[in-house]
């Protein structure tokens, strides 16, 4: 599968993400700029998920409908032609890190994938639902990962 370059102006891949960030700071999405999206992408999906959060990865971000042409998005801001959909707090949009206090640094992975068509999606979907959904349709994806800990 082909690479996309993705990365964010806040934190470099795998360091701590700002405390402005997280769920109980200032819970606000961080910038995000992405490049190398092959032609013939019909739309971006953005995934934001805890993979440490216990038997199943914890939904923080979805994004779906992005532009291919996007680039990237600013602090707070929902990409470019983007839908955003319910995250494991039950809210639309962003939902920061709160990883338990004491826990380990844990790991949110922020992954874009070039889908060649739309996906369908159940109303509140889950981490494993996007990655079932997505099977078959990616051509191209790219990872930033930040930690976060309490």
């Amino acid at each position: 599968m082909a690479g996309i370059m993705m990365r964010s102006t806040a934190f470099n891949d795998h360091d701590l993400l700002p405390d402005r960030f997280a769920r109980d700071g200032g819970n606000v999405s961080p910038p995000l700029e992405w490049g190398q999206v092959p032609e013939g992408a019909n739309e971006l999906l953005l995934l934001v998920e805890d993979r440490d959060a216990g038997r199943e990865p914890f939904l923080h971000w979805l994004v779906t409908g992005i532009r291919p042409v996007s680039g990237g998005i600013g602090e707070g801001v929902v990409p470019s032609g983007g839908r955003e959909w319910p995250n494991g707090f039950g809210e639309i949009g962003w939902g920061g890190p709160q990883p338990p206090r004491g826990d380990d640094p844990h790991r949110y992975f922020f992954r874009l994938w070039a889908l060649n068509r739309p996906l369908e999606l159940p109303d509140a979907p889950q981490a494993a639902d996007v990655h079932q959904a997505i099977t078959g349709h990616e051509f191209a994806s790219g990872t930033v990962v930040g930690l976060y800990a309490r």
